[in-house]
């Protein structure tokens, strides 16, 4: 086990590999450990790091950092501790909102943005997530297989005042219409069968700029880098394989990632 000293509190992290440096980034349930398999796969041609979020894991409870500016002040100070300069993000619900909220703050450090089941806005989450305890969200979004239950082991670590205080924030802002003004390269990623998180709307998708583009998982729920492993990891490697500054919509080319139009 990784950690680092931020302030005054210790902040777990894992890493793999060598090259550019790359950071995942979980969801509201679980930790870091459900991205092993595709760090694995990003450590073939990168750094891959994986952080647990304040209040969740193996980093410490703290209700002063839980609003998603201090999650992503975490990550803007891991990066200054680690000298990482420039950095691609890959976030799973709750990170892929703090890598937004990161990216606001410092859109000149952020190369590319993977989304990963994420809200568009609070119309787009599911009430339940806030409300139900840790147990019964693990029924609700996950088939509770073997396999499933080790990369979610840390779940019951997650802090539910976490849990609550990012959906509020959510809700009390218009925090991804000021990212994609922003114009940095963002893949949407969503699993088609998802019970927390809403596909985005046409409307939504018809306003999304060049520099971004969505695509559905269609055998995927809330996990698609657990459920279908291969195919995610496969995915986030013809991303991260686009040039800097390439829209993601060229995946549009290769006939795996066609969206379908129903």
């Amino acid at each position: 086990m990784s950690a680092i000293l931020l302030g005054d509190s210790i902040v777990h992290y894992e890493v793999l590999g060598r090259g550019r440096p790359i950071i995942f980034l979980h969801g509201w349930i679980g930790s870091w450990r459900y991205w092993i398999s595709a760090m694995q796969t990003a450590s073939i041609n990168f750094r891959a790091y994986a952080i647990d979020l304040w209040g969740f894991g193996d980093t410490p409870h703290n209700a002063d950092k839980y609003n998603l500016a201090q999650q992503a002040e975490l990550i803007k100070q891991f990066m200054e501790q680690m000298g990482i300069m420039k950095v691609a993000l890959v976030g799973h619900g709750l990170g892929a909102l703090v890598a937004m909220t990161f990216a606001l703050e410092a859109p000149e450090r952020v190369d590319r943005i993977l989304a990963s089941n994420c809200p568009l806005d609070a119309n787009g989450l599911h009430s339940r997530l806030r409300s139900e305890a840790l147990d019964g969200l693990l029924d609700w979004l996950t088939a509770r297989t073997p396999e499933s239950d080790s990369a979610l082991a840390d779940a019951a670590k997650a802090d539910p005042q976490a849990i609550a205080v990012s959906i509020n924030n959510l809700e009390n802002s218009d925090l991804y219409n000021a990212f994609r003004r922003l114009r940095i390269p963002c893949l949407f990623v969503n699993g088609q069968n998802d019970p927390a998180v809403l596909l985005p709307s046409p409307e939504q998708l018809a306003a999304m700029p060049l520099t971004m583009h969505q695509i559905t998982l269609e055998a995927c729920g809330h996990f698609p880098m657990i459920e279908d492993s291969a195919k995610f990891n496969r995915l986030l490697t013809d991303f991260l394989a686009l040039d800097s500054g390439i829209t993601p919509r060229e995946l549009q080319l290769k006939e795996e990632w066609k969206r379908r139009v129903r």
